[in-house]
């Protein structure tokens, strides 16, 4: 059990399940807030980070849960657990691609929510935690998980890189501001014993730019130094 005092929000428009649920998530220590509308739960998207998970119906009054997911998740890397009757893969699929972190298909049972919510909350307070920081490189906006080489944007998983990719993204990280060199990276990265070409740089350079840049023709981040190399800004 998580002795710490999370908060939960619930957002859930059948009384009884609510009821239930938020009587459970209390006994389990958490503190929960419900709300049973969609439109008032849009009203909470500033507050969406005072929360360490948000447990989301899809099927609400006013306002749907695919809506209320989007709105959160556009400012917010809390998690969201999706709660639904609507239990079909494609429904899973849309949910998981909103940037919800779980789904569970109605009707479920309160081990397993119970089991997930601990999960998602233990997952998310390791992002938070000052060790983890260090380990999380952004990009205008965009995470890269420097141990785990997983790239997350708005909070949901993008794409994995490569160690090569990671430790190309932490050397211009450390001269942030200033123009590298490729035969400096070469250097720093291959070693005098290997043999690959400035064009190899250059190829990484294009592969960071279309992750990365809004407009990869007008980059923001990944500048190029004709004749001398790269400078990156994190933006």
């Amino acid at each position: 059990m998580i002795k710490s005092l999370n908060k939960i929000l619930l957002v859930e428009d059948e009384e009884s399940l609510s009821k239930v649920v938020a009587l459970n998530l209390r006994l389990e220590g958490f503190e929960v807030i419900t709300i049973s509308n969609g439109r008032e739960a849009i009203s909470f998207k500033s507050k969406v980070n005072d929360f360490d998970l948000v447990i989301l119906d899809v099927m609400l009054p006013e306002v749907s849960g695919w809506d209320i997911c989007t709105a959160y998740k556009s400012i917010s890397n809390t998690p969201i657990l999706f709660i639904s009757a609507k239990g079909s893969s494609s429904d899973k699929i849309k949910g998981l691609k909103l940037g919800a972190d779980d789904y569970l298909a109605k009707p479920f049972d309160l081990e397993e929510l119970l089991l997930r919510v601990q999960v998602l909350i233990l997952r998310h307070s390791d992002k938070k935690s000052p060790s983890t920081q260090n380990k999380l490189l952004n990009v205008g906006g965009i995470e890269v998980n420097t141990i785990t080489y997983e790239v997350y944007k708005a909070g949901s998983f993008v794409e994995e890189l490569s160690k090569r990719e990671v430790e190309l993204l932490k050397l211009f990280d450390h001269h942030e501001g200033e123009v590298v060199s490729r035969d400096f990276i070469l250097d720093q990265l291959w070693g005098k014993e290997s043999f690959p070409t400035t064009r190899t740089i250059d190829n990484y350079i294009l592969s960071f730019r279309k992750l990365f840049e809004e407009d990869p023709k007008n980059p923001k981040h990944f500048h190029s130094i004709r004749g001398v190399g790269y400078k990156f800004t994190k933006g």
